[in-house]
């Protein structure tokens, strides 16, 4: 019995560490187009948006149960299946956070649970039609839904506001795009932290302390919403510059209409259950907005990047989560070297991370080698005209105003040259 509740308590730890990780990997969600547009500076964005997650925790249990009850068969699951599951999901998230691409910490959760749920007790373990309704479909139709709705918003913004003076339109658009940056972290809460509450839930009923069908205990509540809106509050930098910089150049109606779609279609999912990636929701937020406005690009090569890292999450963390379940069921010994294993790469990532910071004071700044938008969508930028309003077409105008008209000149007339000698 005492080997049991230290290795929950180190099981329920490690998931509170996934939660940690979960935060700062997915503030960008929240809050990078605000960061890059200006509406918000970094530090305050980052801020307000823990605040909205530790909240947004307490409003629902529906995803949480999803985790706890839906996903994998409860018999049969023991702790040291949650410990391997949360080692997959922890190095996946670390692992991309470091090359600044924005996957899906949801799905590092759920591959390395499955993964380490089919290593220790067969295929039979897992929910197959849980995991394609209400795991698998989201994560395609999700991005879909939202960048197609930021799409049509864009445009809605942009004819709507297009006989509007451009500063006061930018300014209105930036106190909207605030409010919206709120509503996404809120959300935010609702889905994402209600995760580690189920995963830990799932451990306890897996050691006997609760009874299987249980919802998440008060304390599981309030630990798994701190714990993600401290690490929202560190700022995952390097995901944020991709999302603000990386994806494509966004301006503030941009911004607004690509954290409405998204905020809508992640509460939306949190109330019919569905353990829905807000990653994948805001990144297709974000590329329909750029899609959306004339003149706007999206640099393909970054997303295919990123789509290739989605495709990947469920496999590798299911196969890292097999792996570490293979070597902590053969005892303490296993579990020791799984949780030393777990600190060491934890260590190393870190280390790595140092040779090139990135951090609130340089999130905006563009890097020299950054990538170009691409030929299709430079050829398509530079021969569309800006919208009406916007800086650029104001610029634009200013130019046709205040440089003048050559006079037209007498083709008998000599040259100024020859008239001047």
């Amino acid at each position: 019995m005492e080997h049991i509740t230290l290795l929950l308590a180190i099981v329920v730890v490690t998931a509170l560490v996934f939660d940690f990780t979960n935060g700062f990997h997915d503030t960008a969600n929240a809050m990078a187009t605000t960061i890059s547009t200006g509406a918000l500076k970094p530090k305050t964005a980052v801020a307000m948006s823990a605040v909205l997650n530790l909240v947004g925790a307490f409003l629902s249990i529906e995803v949480a149960n999803t985790i706890s009850k839906g996903l994998v068969n409860e018999e049969g699951i023991q702790p040291e299946v949650i410990l391997a599951a949360l080692v997959g999901a922890i190095l996946w998230n670390l692992v991309t956070w470091l090359v600044g691409l924005p996957s899906s910490s949801s799905h590092a959760l759920m591959g390395g649970l499955i993964g380490a749920t089919v290593a220790s007790i067969g295929v039979s373990g897992v929910n197959g039609d849980v995991v394609v309704t209400k795991v698998l479909i989201p994560a395609v139709v999700a991005p879909l839904v939202a960048g197609l709705a930021a799409m049509f918003a864009t445009r809605m913004t942009y004819r709507l506001g297009k006989n509007a003076d451009g500063k006061t339109t930018e300014k209105g658009y930036r106190a909207g795009q605030i409010a919206s940056a709120g509503l996404v972290s809120l959300a935010h809460g609702t889905n994402d932290a209600q995760k580690t509450m189920g995963i830990i839930t799932l451990a306890l009923v897996a050691g006997g302390v609760l009874a299987p069908g249980a919802n998440p205990p008060v304390w599981v509540i309030v630990s798994a919403g701190m714990a993600i809106a401290l690490g929202t509050y560190l700022g995952g930098w390097r995901i944020i510059r991709t999302m603000g910089k990386g994806l494509t150049d966004l301006q503030p109606q941009q911004g607004f209409a690509a954290q409405t779609s998204a905020a809508t279609v992640i509460l939306a999912s949190s109330n019919l259950g569905f353990s829905l990636s807000t990653t994948h929701s805001c990144s297709g937020a974000v590329m329909g907005a750029g899609l959306g406005r004339k003149g706007g690009v999206v640099r393909w090569s970054t997303a295919t990047r990123m789509f290739v890292a989605w495709g990947l999450t469920l496999p590798a963390a299911g196969l890292v989560g097999a792996g570490a379940e293979y070597v902590a069921r053969q005892g303490d010994w296993g579990v020791a070297a799984v949780t030393a294993f777990l600190i060491v790469s934890c260590v190393a990532i870190w280390v790595i991370s140092r040779r090139q910071v990135v951090d609130h004071t340089n999130v905006n700044d563009v890097e020299a080698d950054a990538e170009p938008a691409g030929v299709v969508t430079t050829a398509i930028a530079a021969v569309t005209p800006p919208p009406a309003g916007s800086v650029a077409a104001v610029a634009d105008e200013g130019l046709k105003t205040t440089i003048p008209t050559p006079a037209p000149t007498d083709p008998a007339a000599p040259p100024a040259s020859a008239a001047a000698l």
